[in-house]
């Protein structure tokens, strides 16, 4: 019996590991040429305001005390960066893969965050006012640690932060 329950896991493990790779297929595409590939590169203190980096890779970047406000971000892959104190305040996450994302001290003001996939990513001291977090699947310890801190309404999309991340009333 045990021996089923772990193949039964294990294949349905790989499954969802099947699905993530060809639902991500498309975000690679999207990126187009001459879209600089920031993964694994030290982006300290670095100002990308209002930047365009739709379909870019900043796949285990150090991204601290960067500037991203109002930065496009939708469909990037983000796995493994660290965004210590980054200011992400009105930037488009949306359709982002975010796996194992640090997001510490970061200001996500109005960021837009829907649609995206930030699995084991952590928020410790994050500011989330304003921010939409609608159908991105974030890890359940995760999502009751920002309700207890969300508040605001999107202004683009006008939804509230706690409805986006399905907080109790």
């Amino acid at each position: 019996m045990t021996r089923r329950w772990w193949f039964s896991h294990k294949l349905m493990g790989l499954v969802v590991a099947i699905a993530l790779l060809l639902t991500m297929r498309p975000i690679v595409a999207m990126a187009e040429p001459g879209v600089v590939n920031y993964t694994l590169t030290d982006l300290t203190g670095r100002n990308f305001e209002n930047a365009q980096l739709a379909g870019t890779s900043l796949a285990a970047a150090e991204v601290r005390d960067a500037n991203f406000q109002g930065a496009d971000l939708s469909g990037t892959i983000l796995t493994k960066a660290k965004f210590i104190r980054t200011n992400l305040s009105g930037a488009d996450l949306s359709e982002s893969f975010a796996d194992r994302v640090e997001f510490t001290g970061s200001d996500l003001t109005n960021a837009l965050i829907t649609d995206a996939l930030m699995t084991s990513s952590t928020f410790a001291e994050a500011t989330i006012t304003g921010a939409d977090f609608s159908y991105t699947i974030i890890d359940r310890f995760q999502v009751k640690s920002l309700c207890e801190r969300a508040d605001g309404v999107n202004p683009v999309t006008g939804v509230s932060t706690r409805e986006s991340l399905g907080c109790d009333a």
